[in-house]
C-alpha cells in the first residue's frame, strides 16, 4: 500500500512538473505575441518587460541588472539599450546620488501598451484563482517561492560548474 502512494505521490508530482512547463511554454509564446505586437525583437521586448515589472515593484533596473535577468552579455546589453532607447521604448537616467550609477526606465507609452495586451489575460487570470480561497492561493505562493529558489540554486550552481566539454557528436572526451 505504501508504495502505491509513493506512486501515486511522484505521478502527481511528474503531472504538475508537466502543468509548469506547459505554462512556461504559454508565458514564453505570449511574450512572443507581445514582442510581434509592439514590433520588436522577442529579446527586446523582453527587456522592456523586465524594465517596466522592476519599475512597478518599485526597484529600478541598471544595466548590469538587466544584463543579467536576460542572459546577454554587457556588450550585447548595450546594444538592445541604445535601440530601446532611440526608438523611445526606454530611457537611462542618473537619479541616484552616485551620478556613476545608471537607472533604467521604460517610456511612457509602455505600460500602457501592456496593460492593453496582457489587461484582458490578468483578468481572466484574476477570475480563475478567486474560485480558490486565500489560504490554498498562499500554499501556492509558497509552493512556486520554493520552486524558484531551487532553480535559482541549480542555475547559480551551473555557473559556477559549468557542463563537461562535448565533442561534436555529443560524447565526452
Amino acid at each position: 500500500m505504501e508504495e502505491a502512494v509513493r506512486d501515486g505521490v511522484a505521478e502527481q508530482r511528474e503531472r504538475l512538473m508537466e502543468s509548469l512547463r506547459a505554462y512556461g511554454g504559454h508565458y514564453a509564446e505570449l511574450s512572443r505575441r507581445f514582442a510581434a505586437w509592439l514590433g520588436l525583437h522577442s529579446t527586446d521586448a523582453t527587456a522592456v518587460l523586465e524594465i517596466a515589472a522592476a519599475e512597478e515593484r518599485g526597484t529600478p533596473l541598471s544595466p548590469a541588472r538587466l544584463s543579467e535577468r536576460i542572459s546577454l552579455s554587457t556588450g550585447a546589453t548595450t546594444a538592445l539599450l541604445n535601440r530601446l532607447e532611440a526608438a523611445g521604448h526606454i530611457t537611462r537616467a542618473r537619479e541616484h546620488s552616485d551620478r556613476r550609477i545608471v537607472t533604467l526606465r521604460s517610456g511612457a507609452h509602455i505600460q500602457e501598451r501592456a496593460d492593453e495586451f496582457f489587461g484582458p489575460l490578468a483578468h481572466r487570470l484574476d477570475a480563475a484563482m478567486s474560485h480558490y480561497p486565500p489560504r490554498f492561493l498562499e500554499q501556492v505562493e509558497a509552493f512556486m517561492a520554493d520552486l524558484n529558489t531551487t532553480m535559482n540554486s541549480h542555475l547559480a550552481d551551473q555557473d559556477t560548474c559549468p557542463p563537461p566539454a562535448r565533442t561534436p557528436d555529443g560524447r565526452t572526451p
